[in-house]
């Protein structure tokens, strides 16, 4: 019994509490537990095309800053669509195809998807996340500065995540959704008329 009343309070949950995001700030993802998920955006390096030496050299520098600051998270999320289960139902329906004709055709589609994810290969986001768990006030301003300032010092080229950032990264997470202009902040945000 206890499962079923569980599941039944689950599903009564709006996306956003199943989510744990009750709002995206200027500067954070605030989630219904009170705490603040600040996102630093680290642009990568082609680790290939570096010496045994400057690889070294990155991997310490990355060190110093997680030394510096116990509070880091970091993730790592594909900045592009992932083509997988598009290949796979190709896949499948090779095999279930009699046709030649057709069987060579989804080939092809499974060819082009397979150059398409080999040019976006690279195509990753490297983020570093603070959680500021209800420390709210000036000196999170100075506290964040300070670790941005660190990164940079670092030999990383990093940035903090603003609002439009944050959307952007949750419709990449949350959907793949790499290909909009505008996140919405709401379901059906684009609809709204506003007052003439």
């Amino acid at each position: 019994m206890r499962r079923k009343e569980k599941k039944e309070e689950k599903q009564r949950l709006s996306t956003r509490q199943l989510m744990n995001t009750k709002e995206v700030t200027d500067y954070s993802l605030t989630t219904y537990d009170g705490d603040d998920l600040v996102y630093f955006m680290i642009r990568p390096t082609n680790l290939s095309v570096l010496s045994d030496t400057n690889v070294g050299a990155r991997i310490y520098a990355l060190m110093n800053v997680l030394k510096g600051v116990a509070e880091i998270e970091m993730l790592c999320l594909n900045s592009r669509e992932s083509f997988e289960e598009n290949k796979s139902f190709l896949r499948s329906r090779m095999e279930k195809e009699k046709n030649p004709v057709v069987r060579k055709l989804l080939e092809k589609d499974q060819s082009f998807l397979d150059r398409i994810q080999v040019q976006m290969a690279t195509a990753r986001e490297f983020l570093i996340l603070i959680r500021l768990h209800r420390d709210k006030g000036p000196e999170v301003f100075s506290y964040l500065d300070r670790i941005e300032k660190s990164l940079k010092e670092q030999g990383f080229h990093a940035k903090r995540a603003g609002r439009e950032d944050i959307k952007r990264l949750m419709a990449v997470y949350y959907e793949q959704n790499v290909t909009s202009e505008r996140f919405e902040g709401f379901d059906g945000e684009r609809w709204i008329i506003p007052e003439d």
